[in-house]
């Protein structure tokens, strides 16, 4: 079979010298919100995809390995989750995973840019799969820190699923240490959050290892792993801070078992191995994690490449 050639290209820039191509077959969804650029593109590789600035966030072929990997380590390291707060999350896919935890009787959603979830939300029905109805969900556009700041709430978890530090966008204060220290105050004392914290790319580890040590400075259980997304177009990474529990404390047996009692329906990425096997950082990025001295302030950011 011949492969369609197209005419349109997406450019997802990963560095000022280096970038991943996907061929478009039609723009779905574009526009300008008052807080960042939001299009949604049908690829030819990946199918549909959300783009925020420019970004890869998500697409229909691979999302299911990112949102796994950001959720269920946290929730199955956990011994019992039941109130669960998500920053950011615009798909509705952190939801939908969610909200495969019986356990959970309330799920908190906060997203800044109501114009994103919305359009995800009718664009996107494979990413949320009706988690944006479901009785736990309650949904609030606002700042999340804000959020934060002005409840006195707890969460068993807080899951951090927002996009790369840009300068001028709506996410860069949500990865410096006095944000972190804001979610440990936030955090019942069984608490654990999750977060993705940029490639694990050898020649772009800034921003990983950065998060890695600035999270170091609120928690005293600090594990960082990654991920392969293909339609990233390189190694991913995400980070789990707990005030208690170690994942890498659970063996494959446990992780299965667990999400056999746990987890309804049936994951297409994660179980005991891929438990494991993520936190099995090669020895160069382990190197960098624990050579790295920056810090995220909020008066000295950390932004990445735009």
């Amino acid at each position: 079979m011949t492969e369609p050639k197209s005419s349109k290209w997406f450019l997802d820039s990963l560095s000022p010298v280096e970038g991943h191509m996907h061929g478009i077959d039609t723009i779905v969804y574009a526009k300008q919100t008052a807080y960042q650029r939001v299009e949604i593109i049908d690829t030819f590789s990946y199918g549909r995809c959300l783009v925020l600035d420019g970004k890869m966030q998500s697409s229909e072929s691979d999302e299911f390995i990112y949102h796994e990997a950001l959720v269920h380590p946290a929730l199955l390291t956990h011994p019992n989750p039941k109130t669960v707060f998500i920053v950011g999350g615009g798909e509705g896919a952190t939801l939908r995973e969610i909200l495969r935890y019986p356990s959970v009787k309330r799920a908190v959603m906060v997203d800044i840019d109501q114009e994103v979830v919305e359009s995800c939300r009718l664009h996107l029905p494979s990413w949320h799969q009706g988690a944006f109805d479901d009785s736990r969900t309650e949904l609030a556009y606002q700042d999340a820190r804000r959020w934060l700041e002005e409840t006195k709430e707890t969460y068993d978890i807080i899951v951090i699923d927002i996009s790369e530090p840009v300068e001028e966008g709506p996410a860069y204060l949500l990865y410096t240490k006095e944000f972190y220290a804001l979610v440990t105050e936030r955090l019942s004392s069984d608490g654990i959050i999750s977060l993705q914290a940029g490639t694990t790319s050898a020649k772009n580890l800034l921003n990983f290892t950065a998060v890695y040590q600035t999270l170091r400075q609120s928690f005293p259980v600090v594990c960082g792993y990654q991920a392969c997304i293909p339609s990233f177009g390189l190694p991913w990474g995400f980070a789990l801070a707990s005030k208690r529990f170690d994942p890498q404390a659970l063996d494959q047996k446990e992780i299965n078992q667990r999400i056999a009692d746990r987890v309804t329906g049936e994951l297409q990425y994660y179980d005991g191995a891929t438990h494991q096997g993520q936190f099995l950082l090669p020895k160069h990025v382990r190197r960098e994690m624990e050579k790295q001295e920056r810090i995220i302030e909020d008066n000295h950011p950390l932004f990445t490449f735009n």
